[in-house]
């Protein structure tokens, strides 16, 4: 099984799927919510409900980003919410599983 610290360089961050919402401002997006172990750090993508749909559903449990493109997570319970949920994503999946 590769570990997080395996894939991760000087210049990526692994982070894990956390959450997956629709946009309340566009019609047919979904945002995935990754986030850092700790829950300190996020990054999100959209993407278009219609790409779902095909041989091109699977949704990775984990990516590695640049630092420069991860968000700051500033309230306390969202933070411990996403550190929750990205160790449980971590127990239950290899790095590069998808849903």
């Amino acid at each position: 099984m590769q570990t997080d610290e395996a894939s991760e360089t000087a210049d990526t961050v692994r982070v894990w799927l956390v959450e997956r919402t629709y946009s309340d401002d566009e019609q047919n997006l979904i945002i995935l919510t990754y986030a850092t172990p700790d829950g300190e750090r996020d990054f999100r993508k959209e993407r278009a409900l219609t790409s779902y749909t095909g041989d091109h559903r699977e949704t990775p449990v984990s990516m590695l980003v640049e630092p420069g493109n991860l968000g700051s997570v500033d309230d306390e319970e969202t933070r411990d919410r996403y550190a929750s949920e990205a160790e449980r994503m971590r127990e239950k999946h290899t790095p590069d599983a998808t849903l």
